[in-house]
């Protein structure tokens, strides 16, 4: 066991903050002290960890004096603010944000991919978008195995993508809507009750969302493949939490869905589930609450004349894989030193 470390968590009563605070807990992370950080609105407010009431502090440039490690999830903006602070504390931030992902002193980590990374740091590793870090758990096993030349994706994003108040959203939308009312867009682009829309994001100058774009230039940087082809769609669907995505692959050697499934079985982070005949596949509802990403629908792309090519479908917790807990497993390696 590591020895105990102290940590904070930046944006401690947002819907990610809260996950990291459970997902310490889950995993037995070795907390010495813990600080839950937030605006000053928060303050006073209290969360149990391990039995212990813990109140909300009012993040400050002093809040990080002692701090080891201090897991973020106050936006960008937040994130920029106060990094000086957490580094001249000697701290090191492990941040869910946008902020540093390209930078290219930081390192941007998903553990079952390139955890060696994490020791590449000067104060800041990055976490990655949600649906990047929960496509790269199934593809990277694939890619050590086949070679991967091209990935053109998909994505299914829940409501959680956008935080608390889009959660919320969809629940009163959907309350409006089945009780005869109109549905009131204030936080989402479009009404997500019973509806979906492909626009996560502002749009960018070649016709693709950032959302889309993070999925190309992310999984270039986590798997050190600055060459591989990468296109992306990113749809939001009236989910709650959990994304999904559905993933044409092109390898440059054949690859069967049966090798697929045997390379799958064992790769860390992922859980089968792919037997179409009695309806098991990958679904958001079942990975809501889930560490592992489930991933099904294995097949051999028909489109091609060789068998390079590959389709495949996964669902994973955006709060979790796709957040939280990629972040606290970043901490995990930093404490285990490996």
């Amino acid at each position: 066991m590591a020895n105990p470390v102290n940590v904070a968590i930046a944006g401690a009563t947002g819907a990610v903050g809260v996950e990291m605070l459970l997902t310490l807990e889950k995993r037995n992370f070795p907390v010495k002290n813990l600080k839950l950080l937030a605006s000053a609105r928060s303050v006073g407010k209290t969360f149990k960890f391990h039995g212990e009431t813990v109140a909300v502090e009012e993040m400050t440039e002093d809040s990080f004096k002692g701090v080891d490690i201090a897991l973020f999830s106050a936006g960008a903006s937040i994130s920029k603010q106060f990094r000086a602070a957490v580094t001249a504390a000697g701290a090191v931030m492990i941040d869910n944000s946008s902020a540093f992902r390209m930078e290219d002193d930081v390192p941007l980590v998903v553990p079952e991919v390139n955890a060696a990374d994490v020791f590449l740091h000067k104060g800041v590793i990055a976490n990655p978008n949600c649906t990047t870090a929960i496509m790269c758990a199934p593809v990277w096993p694939l890619h050590q195995a086949k070679g991967l030349r091209r990935m053109v994706v998909s994505t299914y994003q829940a409501a959680s993508g956008g935080g608390q108040k889009a959660m919320n959203e969809l629940m009163e939308q959907t309350r409006a809507i089945l009780e005869g009312k109109p549905a009131e867009v204030k936080v989402m682009a479009q009404q997500i009750a019973f509806n979906l829309f492909p626009h996560i994001d502002v749009f960018q100058p070649n016709g693709y969302t950032k959302e889309e774009m993070k999925m190309v230039n992310e999984t270039r940087k986590i798997m050190h493949l600055p060459n591989v082809k990468i296109s992306c769609t990113s749809v939001r669907v009236p989910v709650m939490r959990a994304h999904s995505e559905s993933i044409n692959l092109e390898f440059e050697n054949e690859i069967t869905p049966e090798e697929a499934r045997e390379i799958l079985a064992k790769a860390p982070g992922v859980q089968l589930r792919d037997d179409p005949e009695n309806k098991i596949y990958p679904m958001p509802m079942e990975a809501t609450g889930m560490y592992d990403v489930l991933v099904g629908r294995i097949r051999q792309d028909i489109s091609r004349d060789d068998k390079r090519g590959l389709d495949i479908f996964i669902s994973g917790d955006q709060l979790l894989k796709g957040a939280a807990l990629n972040a606290v497993q970043i901490a995990e390696v930093l404490v285990n030193g490996k």
